[in-house]
């Protein structure tokens, strides 16, 4: 009677604590990401702890009582291998929503099969805005930067300090092509030349070739149009030949806090680069990144990081207030539920999909104006949220032509 009595009492607390989520399905997020090649570190690990705290926010308010848990994979930048894993995980493990996405092949790719299976994919580590032109989807949202966002305001500073022609070292695959694309664009728009281009397979050591051909160019500007481990050896090699002590600027497309690190003060000095997202902004982010570092190796975080957690965080206050993991009902929920966190500042969701916020031009730090490890960069200039990304009216996006 002790034993039938204790099972009663457990299922009649259990059917309690059930009933403000009675209808909440079972949620499971799967962060697809770069976990050991070039881009490891400015997702990787850092994304899985980002989403986690996410995760952990939503439980301890609109999510409370909800089932969720979370998955993570290496897509070891391989179009692929995260195709494949994302089926897998939609088919087979009941995965209702992917993040990350740390390369531009792999997250067209998961595009598709999300659009596919009905689930939601939010992109924070890649930068071709294809995702949210000819190949957007109505379940798939772009929420960090993309090659318009880093150019926008990269080719602008470094043509208004007299940059006007420029040569590019690009990673060849449809990242750097597209990021190449959108800055040659910018620069063309603003009165300068592209004099020419040269492109690199993915994580390769040596650029000297690259940029004795740069060099050779004689441009005034020396545009790397790639990230992580590659631009982090192209700067130092850059330092080493020269290049700018002989006049050439360089300009890095796009470059995260953890490059930066990599670098050291001495290497990157007096660059200027794009961000989304920069630990010391405010209060807001001061708190979250300090939540961040206690819980990832005592890093902060690179704006994939903070984008992870921004979307993931949307993503599970969607499906509380939608009490649905159907792709289409939760995005339609994304759109008109406000972007209210820590991380994104003036944001919201387009029809293409493209999240929309202020990004912010910063300069890395001489070694004798920073203050401690992590005082790398000063603000330079804020790039309201209306400038920073392609223009709705340029979008190629079905989406949006469906809209008007």
């Amino acid at each position: 009677m002790k034993a039938h009595h204790k099972l009663a009492v457990l299922a009649a607390c259990c059917l309690g604590a059930g009933v403000a989520h009675a209808a909440a399905p079972a949620v499971k997020i799967g962060i697809l990401t770069d976990m050991s090649g070039t881009y490891a570190a400015m997702g990787g690990a850092g994304s899985v702890a980002a989403a986690q705290l996410a995760i952990d926010d939503c439980l301890a308010n609109e999510c409370k009582g909800m089932d969720i848990s979370l998955v993570s994979a290496d897509n070891q930048n391989k179009a692929d291998i995260g195709a494949a894993k994302a089926r897998e995980w939609f088919d087979r493990d009941g995965v209702t929503a992917i993040a990350d996405l740390t390369n531009s092949a792999v997250a067209l790719a998961v595009q598709d099969i999300a659009r596919e299976k009905n689930r939601v994919a939010m992109f924070s580590g890649p930068a071709t805005n294809v995702l949210t032109n000819d190949k957007c989807s109505p379940v798939g949202f772009h929420w960090m930067f993309d090659v318009y966002s880093q150019s926008v305001g990269g080719v602008k500073a470094s043509i208004d300090k007299g940059g006007k022609s420029w040569y590019f070292i690009t990673v060849d695959y449809a990242f750097g092509h597209s990021l190449q694309k959108g800055a040659e664009e910018m620069v063309r728009a603003q009165g300068g030349t592209v004099v020419g281009s040269v492109l690199h397979p993915l994580n390769v050591p040596d650029f000297a070739s690259y940029l004795l051909q740069a060099q050779s160019s004689k441009a005034q500007v020396v545009a790397l149009a790639n990230s992580g481990a590659d631009v982090v050896n192209a700067i130092k090699q850059a330092r080493e030949f020269g290049i700018v002590e002989g006049g050439q600027r360089l300009s890095s497309l796009l470059i995260f806090l953890s490059d930066v690190k990599a670098l050291g003060l001495e290497n990157g000095q007096g660059l200027t680069y794009v961000d989304g997202f920069y630990w010391d902004y405010d209060e807001g982010t001061r708190k979250w990144s300090e939540r961040f570092s206690n819980a990832f190796r005592g890093v902060k975080p690179t704006m994939t990081h903070a984008g992870v957690y921004s979307s993931v965080l949307h993503y599970l206050r969607a499906v509380a207030a939608a009490q649905s993991v159907e792709g289409d009902v939760v995005a339609q929920k994304m759109r008109e539920i406000p972007i209210n966190d820590d991380v994104m500042r003036n944001a919201s969701i387009r029809p293409d999909g493209r999240v929309i916020h202020d990004m912010y031009l910063y300069e890395v730090k001489k070694p004798s104006e920073s203050q401690h490890e992590w005082d790398l960069a000063k603000l330079v200039a804020t790039i309201p949220a209306q400038d920073a990304f392609q223009p709705l009216e340029q979008s190629t996006c079905p989406l949006v032509k469906k809209a008007s």
